[in-house]
């Protein structure tokens, strides 16, 4: 890598690709705990359009070779460049690209040199831990899919498909490689109740929550479970959804989840049940999963100090 090929590097892949994740993020702007020292309240901020950081704790920022000297404790420009490219970030930054070139890669399949592995990267692993999913839960139906692209080689959770291929998440895209389909869960013995979920993370969210009540078991073969992985697949779940006498749908409390559920009342005519009253309030699951985390760790932190609650 040249110099210029470094810069145009994303920010936040190298910082991911180190294992930091942002704690939350003002529209272009992305903030982080320090990468430099330890603290509480995130002051390193990525500005994801300029490409450009700074840090608060102590005013301090640049671009990406500014950081490296940082991280790496050196002026040593070639050393530096050598450094980010062994740490290069190998996360695909397909929410940057236009909706049409997404639907390009899937197409053409063009992912190469696909290793499907055990869950375990650390990056993947606090992204997980960010959105609150039990990492046995995760670890039970997710892999870590590590390929190539246009030359470069990158890696992500992958959730795999009735067809073969897999959901793609990271801290920051989401895409799949083909083909997209629906994903099925049967249990060891047959139901009558299958349980309907928009996206994975909607899925790995109930699981976690079926988990603590029961840390035993991740639950994955006591029931039947559909992922959608899109709205658009309403019509290929209403086929496999026919064979059971009910539906739950557990579907985002948005338009589009409102309306995959009359189409697919519509469609079956049988009883199919809305579900998202567990998370009232809340956008989906994972959302409602992330706020019970935080209420039940700050009930535990008031209790462990001895405050009533």
């Amino acid at each position: 890598m040249n110099i210029q090929e470094i810069k145009a590097i994303k920010l936040q892949e190298v910082l991911a690709s180190l294992g930091y994740s942002p704690t939350k993020q003002q529209g272009n702007n992305l903030w982080y705990l320090s990468p430099f020292r330890q603290e509480n309240h995130a002051s390193f901020k990525v500005n994801t359009e300029r490409n450009q950081w700074y840090d608060f704790g102590i005013g301090k920022g640049g671009n990406i070779i500014d950081l490296a000297e940082l991280l790496y404790k050196s002026s040593d420009v070639s050393y530096l460049i050598r450094k980010i490219a062994s740490d290069a970030p190998h996360c695909m930054p397909i929410s940057s690209a236009p909706f049409a070139d997404v639907k390009s890669v899937q197409r053409t399949n063009s992912f190469e040199n696909l290793q499907v592995l055990h869950l375990s990267h650390p990056a993947l692993i606090r992204y997980l831990d960010d959105r609150c999913i039990d990492m046995e839960v995760a670890a039970s139906v997710c892999k870590e899919l590590h390929y190539d692209f246009n030359g470069k080689h990158y890696f992500g959770i992958g959730f795999p498909n009735i067809a073969g291929g897999y959901e793609l998440r990271n801290p920051f895209f989401k895409g799949c490689i083909a083909p997209k389909d629906i994903s099925h869960f049967c249990a060891d013995e047959p139901k009558k109740v299958c349980f309907l979920f928009e996206g994975f993370m909607d899925f790995l969210s109930f699981m976690t929550l079926k988990r603590k009540k029961n840390p035993q078991s991740t639950g994955l073969r006591e029931q039947d479970y559909l992922i959608l992985n899109s709205v658009t697949n309403i019509h290929k779940a209403a086929k496999r959804l026919s064979r059971y006498d009910s539906v739950q749908c557990f579907l985002d409390n948005d338009e589009a989840g409102r309306n995959a559920y009359l189409q697919l009342s519509k469609e079956l005519g049988k009883s199919v049940t809305d579900a998202s009253t567990l998370y009232n309030g809340y956008k989906d699951l994972n959302e409602y999963l992330c706020a019970e985390s935080k209420h039940s760790e700050r009930a535990e932190i008031k209790k462990s100090k001895g405050i009533k609650l």
